[in-house]
């Protein structure tokens, strides 16, 4: 890749306020913590919240510094991807009673998902056996909508995991919590640890050790802190593996589909790769890998004023209310469906061949309800006859898809709307001539031209560029609709323990009110009272939580209640009044 120049970055930390100071949000652990870079991101341009997006994925590539954080490519790091590595080439030296499972919540599961299908494709290309499997809490309908309370059971990760597992006698388990956090992986973690004879355990997240969760966990004595802990001393002889470089906080406080999943994404892809080399397993080898990725973000945000364009785009139809939908080809159509999957109300994602294409353990959803529609033909069917100019529409496909097939189905779509647009990744020299009638048809297309590089590890350039792409859309449409203030996803679901925690902190920070008048205001919006009675107060956490998922906009109503001291209703209607949330809230500040 040739090298691309940087746009001038929004702020540097010379001039504001550095994350890693030991001052700044103390009480808080990395992926928690607020950006300094992104502070007004939600009265921003979509020019700046580029820009912004850019430097803070930049920071995952930071040089490591004095602090106590290591980084993506210090030197410890690599030495530990390096060990891993050498441990997944002895599970392939023995696919009959060895596996490689990966696990996590949410994104962290959709992308455990994701690699473990995409490894074991590249294996059966190369006549092997596949090795690689996946747990997501809350099972397959996980890959396609939130489903967060199973991320609170570390029983149920363990019997998962048991399961997926059950008669190998060699099983390396990476367990990936962004925050150090989920019990789902917490109790997968100590299984693994009470089975030592079997089991590997490695840890993927970003905080320090220290910031793991040390919140007791409900119906057992565990915490994820004391699980880290036994991890760490059995790391000092390579019996367990911890993979937690500090990132820097994310572009929206606690978005850890962000920079977590690409982190996640380039760690294992980095190990899995090297795994499958006839070279040894070197240094330089993983170094080397590493910084490509580095170079396809750069080269990604070179085309930062298209992409800006397309994010204004999307936001004016999430504004309007109405939808954007992916359609993607091969992996990219499944990042497609991974980054819609955090907005399936306004956000749709589908990919060519649907469950075919997935090969996802449960097989076609389709019939649990619209959101688990993912094929193109679900598309044609069901979206298309609606379809209006004030829907946005994004193909995502490279030059290795059917052209011919991408040329049909815009054909398609442009007879509904004139409001679709392009990603394209092709590889120099190899222009496909019916780009040009796509073109044609879209309202604009970015066009990824990539140099030549072996196809394995261009395919994962272009998925990494693609979820960049992606999550700028998505995350800058919603910031223009209204759901972030400041720098905080306002709207958030309080659908689990963390996020309970979130919402809590969040109302505190911004209404300054104390700790337990802020958890007041939160369960009388989640309960919709104005006085909590006393089998409420006394109701556990997995409770609120389970109601708060059948409620909306549960930390918009809290604050405005708490900022106003009006009833629930009265915040119903002053939200009615005004549906983007960060202006009701922010009329709320200024006249309390």
């Amino acid at each position: 890749m040739a090298a691309v120049a940087k746009p001038d970055r929004i702020d540097t930390f010379s001039t504001i306020h550095n994350w890693e100071s030991a001052d700044y949000e103390p009480t808080l652990p990395v992926s928690e913590k607020s950006n300094p870079l992104t502070r007004h991101i939600d009265r921003a341009p979509a020019s700046s919240i580029v820009k912004m997006l850019q430097a803070c994925d930049a920071e995952m590539f930071l040089e490591k510094s004095q602090t106590q954080y290591q980084r993506l490519l210090s030197e410890e790091m690599v030495k530990t991807l390096m060990e891993v590595a050498e441990r997944v080439r002895l599970i392939l030296k023995d696919p009959q009673d060895s596996l490689v499972v990966l696990s996590g919540c949410g994104t962290s599961g959709r992308l455990a998902f994701f690699m473990a299908s995409g490894f074991n494709r590249e294996l059966q290309r190369l006549n092997y056996a596949p090795v690689y499997s996946y747990v997501i809490a809350g099972g397959d309908r996980a890959l396609f909508s939130s489903q967060e309370a199973p991320e609170d059971d570390p029983t149920l990760g363990a019997l998962r995991l048991k399961k997926v597992s059950e008669g190998k006698k060699r099983v390396l388990f990476v367990g990936v919590s962004c925050g150090l956090s989920a019990p789902f992986v917490a109790g997968q973690l100590d299984f693994c640890l009470r089975h030592p004879d079997v089991y590997t355990p490695v840890l993927v997240g970003f905080n320090p050790a220290h910031q793991a969760r040390n919140e007791p966990i409900p119906g057992c004595t565990l915490t994820f802190h004391s699980v880290v802990t036994r991890m760490e001393e059995l790391a000092k002889t390579q019996k367990a593996f911890l993979i937690n470089p500090g990132l820097g906080p994310e572009a929206i406080s606690g978005s850890s589909r962000m920079k977590g999943g690409s982190a996640t994404k380039i760690l294992l892809e980095v190990v899995f790769s090297a795994s499958f080399s006839r070279t040894p397993v070197t240094f330089n080898l993983i170094l080397q890998h590493m910084r490509s990725y580095e170079k396809a973000l750069d080269f990604t945000y070179s085309h930062s004023q298209e992409i800006a364009a397309l994010m204004e785009a999307a936001g004016r139809s999430l504004q309007c209310g109405r939808q954007v939908c992916y359609l993607g080809w091969g992996s990219l159509g499944l990042l497609g469906l991974i980054d819609a999957s955090e907005y399936h109300e306004d956000i749709r994602g589908f990919v060519s061949g649907g469950y075919k294409e997935l090969g996802n353990n449960e097989g076609d959803l389709t019939l649990m309800g619209p959101e688990f529609s993912i094929s193109h033909d679900d598309f044609l069917d069901g979206v298309l006859p609606r379809l209006t100019d004030d829907d946005t529409v994004l193909l995502l496909y490279s030059d290795s898809d059917d052209i011919d097939k991408v040329a049909k189905l815009a054909h398609r779509v442009r007879e509904k709307t004139s409001n679709i647009h392009a990603a394209y990744h092709q590889t120099a020299g190899d222009a496909a001539a019916k780009q040009d009638d796509i073109n044609k048809l879209c309202s604009s297309t970015i066009i990824f031209t990539w140099p030549q590089e072996t196809p394995e590890r261009l395919q994962h350039l272009r998925e990494l560029s693609t979820k960049l792409l992606l999550n700028a859309v998505s995350t800058g449409a919603h910031i223009f609709k209204g759901k972030v203030f400041k720098n905080y996803m306002i709207d958030l679901q309080v659908t689990n323990s963390k996020l309970y925690r979130r919402a809590a902190r969040l109302m505190q920070k911004l209404s300054g009110h104390s700790e337990s008048e802020c958890e007041e205001a939160l369960l009388k919006a989640i309960y919709q009272v104005d006085k909590l009675s006393e089998d409420i107060a006394t109701c556990s956490l997995e409770t609120h939580t389970h109601t708060a998922g059948k409620a909306k906009k549960v930390v918009p109503l809290a604050l405005v209640c708490l900022l106003s001291g009006c009833s629930i209703k009265e915040a119903e209607s002053r939200l009615e009044q005004q549906p983007i949330v960060r202006k009701a809230v922010e009329a709320c500040l200024k006249s309390s």
